[in-house]
C-alpha cells in the first residue's frame, strides 16, 4: 500500500474492519495468524448492555491494538464516570491496547474522557467522520475536526482518520458515494493525519428474503468504491460481513445455518435449510458444498482459522456450530482475504 502523500503521515497497512463486539467477531480476532495480527486494527462498537471485557478476556484479540466506539452509549449521569478511562484501564490489564473513537456528536466531557484514555496506552485515536451526517462542507468539517481535537486535547498526528460512507446499497449509490468520497479527501490531504481510512458497507441488513439450499452472490459494492478511488495510500475499511445497517428488536425465529463467504467482487452467501435432517447434518452439507465449489481456495483449510473450521465441519457431521460460530468462520475468512487482497 502505498504512503498517504499528506506531510507528516506516516505508511499505514493496517486493515480497520468495523465489527460489533460479538462472541462471533471476537472468536475471529482471538484466531488470527501471527503475520496478520499486527496489521488489523478493529472497530468495536458499543452496545447499551453489559460490558464486553469478560468477553475479551475469554477471547482476547490478537491484534496491535483495539478501537473501541462509545457513540452509542447514552452519557452517563455520574459527572465522574468516564467509560473509555475505564475500560482503557480494564483493557490495559489483560495487555490489549486501546484507541478511543472520537464522534462529532459527543459531549465535550466525553472527549475529554477519550483523551486520557487515548494518553494511557498509545497517545493515538480514531476520528469517525459521516460526512453525509456530520460535515456538509469542508468549513463545517474543519469546525468539527477542531471541536473534537481540542476537546481531547490531541493533535492531528495522532489521530487516525476513518471516513466512514456507511451504506453502499445498489451500483448507482456506489458512485454517488464514490464521487462524494474523492471530495472529502480533497478535504482530508490538508492536515497531516497519521492515517487516511475509508470505510463502507454492502451486506443486505436483512438475508432472510435470500433462496435457501443454494449460494447466491451479494455483490461487494464497498470494495469497489474503495478500489475504483485508487487513491494512494487510504487505507482500506469496512463492515467485515455485516451490515452498517443495523437491526433492532429481536429476531423471532431461529436463524439456518449461515456462512458470508468473501471473494474477490462478491460475497457468496450460503443459507441451508433445516428441513431434511438435523441442524448439524445441514451445516455439514453446506460446508461440503462450499469446500467443493471454485471460489474455495487453493490454500484450502490453511487459508485462515475460519476456512479450517469449515472444512473440518464438511467432513464431519458433528458439532454443526451456532450462529456465533457461522459468524466466526465468515468474518475469519473475511479478514484473511482483504489482508491478501490489500
Amino acid at each position: 500500500m502505498a504512503v498517504f502523500t499528506t506531510a507528516g503521515s506516516k505508511r499505514d497497512d493496517a486493515y480497520r474492519p468495523i465489527l460489533r463486539p460479538r462472541r462471533g467477531e471476537l472468536a475471529a480476532l482471538s484466531h488470527l495468524a501471527a503475520p496478520d495480527a499486527a496489521r488489523v486494527t478493529p472497530i468495536l462498537e458499543l452496545e447499551p448492555g453489559p460490558s464486553i471485557v469478560p468477553l475479551i478476556r475469554q477471547l482476547p484479540p490478537r491484534t496491535g491494538a483495539i478501537a473501541i466506539d462509545f457513540g452509542s452509549l447514552p452519557e452517563p449521569g455520574d459527572r465522574l464516570a468516564a467509560p473509555s478511562v475505564d475500560m482503557a484501564e480494564e483493557l490495559a490489564e489483560l495487555g490489549v491496547a486501546m484507541l478511543p473513537v472520537l464522534r462529532p456528536y459527543e459531549s465535550n466531557r466525553r472527549l475529554v474522557a477519550h483523551g486520557l484514555a487515548a494518553r494511557m496506552h498509545l497517545r493515538r485515536a480514531v476520528l469517525r467522520l459521516q460526512p453525509h451526517v456530520d460535515a456538509g462542507n469542508p468549513a463545517e468539517a474543519n469546525e468539527v475536526t477542531e471541536r473534537m481535537l481540542r476537546g481531547a486535547g490531541l493533535e492531528v498526528e495522532e489521530i487516525d482518520l476513518l471516513i466512514d460512507l456507511a451504506e453502499t446499497a445498489c451500483v448507482a449509490h456506489a458512485d454517488t458515494v464514490e464521487e462524494q468520497c474523492r471530495r472529502v479527501l480533497r478535504w482530508a490531504r490538508s492536515r497531516p493525519w497519521r492515517s487516511v481510512s475509508v470505510a463502507s458497507g454492502a451486506m443486505p441488513a436483512n438475508l432472510d428474503d435470500l433462496p435457501t439450499d443454494q449460494p447466491v452472490t451479494v455483490g461487494r459494492l464497498d470494495a469497489r468504491v474503495w478500489a475504483r478511488l485508487g487513491e494512494p495510500g487510504v487505507g482500506y475499511a469496512d463492515y467485515g460481513v455485516t451490515s452498517p445497517v443495523r437491526r433492532h428488536g429481536v429476531q423471532r425465529h431461529r436463524q439456518l445455518p449461515t456462512l458470508r463467504y468473501t471473494d474477490e467482487h462478491n460475497w457468496w452467501i450460503y443459507r441451508w435449510s433445516r428441513r431434511g435432517g438435523r441442524s448439524d447434518d445441514r451445516c455439514q452439507n453446506l460446508c461440503r458444498t462450499l469446500v467443493d465449489s471454485p471460489h474455495w481456495p487453493s490454500a484450502g483449510a490453511r487459508f485462515s482459522w475460519g476456512d479450517a473450521e469449515i472444512a473440518r465441519r464438511a467432513r464431519t457431521a458433528h458439532g454443526g456450530g451456532s450462529s456465533a460460530s457461522w459468524m466466526s468462520w465468515s468474518t475469519s475468512h473475511h479478514i484473511a482475504h482483504v489482508l491478501a487482497a490489500l
